[in-house]
């Protein structure tokens, strides 16, 4: 197998799970062992395929409509966040709910009530469809207008121009975002930006990894799934530099052909990708001849979120 000539595999530091994802994945398994299966959750709590199916087989149903949980049942919200109607419409119907919600989601859904209040109208950057940006959008009944790109920009028609603020999906590209918002900044000049920059510690940290480590690789590999905002966005970093990218679910789906001529592969994991995943795909680029496996040096990611009352340990 050594005929593709590999060397080496650089692991990407940091990678893999942030606190959100462990603190999301954390909530489903401490309902699971207080309350007993069966355990709802709407929507697949990370966007990982081997997470979900890990915890169903735990007992945790998915389900993406109110409708097909029993009452009194437990219900979990996934870490993306859901809109104001969602959490209302659970309420009323009785369930027990815990929210796993990322905080740093909480954190615009916050800000955006906030603003409201004051009259403020948003511009939104983020994915269509996306369910974090869905629950975003859906904190309010109207005046949040989503741009998707610096195209759509000469789109946007808010009602008025003297309050507008930008907020961001958290789990966008750092570079995209910021041209969006260099382009909404210059249409609108008045518009308000968030005092912290609304996208993620984790989603930066990954994607300053992959733009270090880009350069020194001949190929660079992706473990996340499909679904994963922050997982494609790590592909796209890399192959913006010019290094060929793939993005696996798992090591099953690695091809010989993406690994010949190459000596070194870069090797990173989306924020909701879990180590067990990296790890066999580090083994399946040895089976092809890699002999070598070195971490870079990276940022220590030491953020962690507490958990909801009624799970916590001490809490019972």
């Amino acid at each position: 197998m050594t005929r593709h000539g590999l060397q080496e595999v650089l692991l990407a530091e940091p990678r893999g799970f942030c606190a959100g994802v462990d603190r999301a994945i954390e909530i489903v398994e401490q309902a699971l062992q207080k309350f007993g299966a069966p355990i709802y959750v709407r929507h697949e709590i990370v966007h990982n395929t081997y997470v979900v199916n890990d915890l169903r087989h735990k007992g945790a149903i998915f389900i993406e409509e109110l409708d097909d949980v029993p009452a009194g049942a437990t219900l979990v919200f996934s870490a993306h966040g859901v809109s104001r109607a969602i959490h209302e419409a659970a309420r009323a119907r009785g369930f027990q709910i815990f929210d796993a919600t990322c905080p740093l989601v909480t954190k615009v859904h916050v800000e955006v009530a906030k603003l409201h209040r004051e009259g403020y109208e948003f511009i939104m950057i983020g994915h269509k469809g996306h369910p974090e940006v869905e629950g975003t959008m859906g904190q309010l009944d109207g005046g949040i207008h989503l741009v998707e790109d610096v195209a759509g920009v000469a789109d946007l028609q808010p009602l008025q121009t003297e309050k507008l603020a930008l907020v961001t999906q958290t789990t966008l590209s750092v570079d995209d975002a910021s041209a969006i918002a260099l382009a909404v900044k210059a249409r609108f000049p008045l518009v308000r930006e968030p005092k912290q920059q609304d996208i993620c510690y984790a989603t930066q940290n990954r994607q300053d990894a992959v733009k270090i480590m880009s350069p020194q690789v001949d190929v660079v590999i992706v473990v996340g799934s499909p679904t994963s905002s922050n997982s494609n966005r790590l592909r796209e970093v890399a192959q913006k530099l010019g290094t060929p990218s793939y993005m696996v679910d798992s090591a099953d789906e690695l091809q010989g052909a993406w690994f010949v001529d190459c000596t070194r592969v870069g090797l990173t994991a989306g924020a909701s990708a879990p180590e067990v995943l990296v790890q066999a795909v580090v083994a399946r680029i040895k089976a092809l001849g890699a002999v070598a496996v070195r971490k870079m040096h990276g940022i220590e990611e030491t953020v962690k979120f507490p958990l909801p009352k009624g799970l916590r340990i001490d809490a019972d």
